[in-house]
């Protein structure tokens, strides 16, 4: 069984989310399965495992309605999109096609890094349930990340099509931070800076926290710090990075007293199980798909609350509480794996080829 992923959401300089999950998707199933990739540009290269790959059009091109015609040659019995939004007409494989939440839904605005006339239609698109479900139908059998969107998707009914999981998960052969050794008074975000993370109610949280240090990780545009750098109470210590490395990310996760993230919606909160990896205690806003992720060891708080954030913090200065809550959220991560998806995503593949074989129909 041959078996082509879709690549070409993969950043060129470093990982987002989706860009992050097609890599580490490609790199766990080219180890138990035949599996070569689709990019749109040769610097993709960097960010992706080294297994075979075909460069076509960006998957933002027109051209993207006619792909079938260059995956056809291919040869794959099962092709696998990170997204939905890969083209499907006159296809002659099975395909898969991704929907990570439904964010986009209740908090429109797009990200600032598509051009503008996508940004356009991505609002449009958002306005209505009918071209998702237009979409999805495309597909033989369409993924999600989480039992959280799979509910979400049933309660729209978004597709006729067989829902499964092919879920999420931390970046393998790291190495859990010693509990003994304890942790400085800081606290790390990473994510976006878009409205709906919330950023805002943990800034207001750092008045009650003048010996703490909150680091905001990720690339913010100047107009948006600028947003931000006038919330920071008098006193408040807040560092702005504006983008780190994965290395300094993990080095700061080891010292740190927890990860934090507040957001009022979320797809799924991957940071959340990086941090617990590394055992590093989560604090989080109470929604469900955090629930979902952090199970019984997350410290969950009402994302509107910036008292509840900083009392959450507060009860991570006892030592032995500390030390309790980071050796049970190593034990928490290790339930997500890489591996598990692409088990996932080959039994998918299977379940697909045997839905289009003659017998299976």
């Amino acid at each position: 069984m041959k078996i082509v992923i879709d690549a070409r959401f993969t950043r060129t300089d470093h990982h987002d989310g989706i860009s992050r999950y097609g890599a580490s998707l490609i790199a766990a199933t080219s180890k138990i399965a035949d599996v070569s990739m689709l990019i749109s540009d040769h610097r993709q290269l960097a960010l992706l495992p080294d297994v075979p790959y075909t460069l076509i059009n960006s998957p933002l091109s027109p051209l993207e309605l006619f792909v079938a015609r260059k995956v056809n040659p291919l040869g794959a019995d099962v092709v696998v999109c990170p997204m939905q939004t890969m083209g499907s007409w006159g296809r002659k494989y099975g395909l898969v096609l991704t929907l990570h939440d439904l964010i986009y839904y209740e908090h429109p605005a797009p990200p600032g890094f598509l051009p503008a006339p996508v940004r356009v239609l991505w609002r449009l698109y958002h306005k209505a349930f009918w071209p998702q479900r237009l979409l999805l139908d495309r597909a033989d059998i369409v993924a999600t990340i989480s039992r959280t969107t799979e509910a979400l998707m049933a309660k729209y009914r978004l597709t006729r099509r067989p829902v499964r999981i092919i879920s999420n998960a931390p970046q393998p052969a790291q190495e859990p931070r010693d509990p003994g050794a304890g942790a400085d008074h800081s606290l790390v975000y990473m994510g976006s800076f878009m409205p709906y993370k919330n950023v805002e109610t943990m800034i207001s949280g750092m008045a009650e926290l003048p010996d703490f240090t909150l680091h905001l990780l990720s690339r913010i545009t100047p107009q948006r710090r600028a947003e931000l750098e006038i919330m920071v109470p008098p006193g408040a210590k807040v560092v702005f990075h504006n983008g780190i490395t994965d290395g300094d990310y993990a080095t700061l996760l080891k010292r740190a007293t927890a990860l934090v993230s507040l957001s009022r919606a979320e797809g799924y909160g991957l940071p959340l199980v990086e941090a617990m990896a590394l055992g590093t205690p989560v604090i989080a806003s109470d929604i469900p798909i955090f629930r979902e992720v952090g199970g019984k060891v997350a410290s969950y708080v009402d994302p509107a609350s910036a008292t509840e954030f900083a009392a959450a913090v507060k009860k991570l200065r006892d030592d032995e509480h500390w030390q309790e809550v980071s050796r049970l959220s190593v034990a928490r991560a290790r339930e997500f794996s890489w591996d598990e998806s692409a088990r996932q995503l080959v039994d998918v593949a299977h379940d697909i080829v045997t839905m289009r074989s003659p017998s299976g129909r």
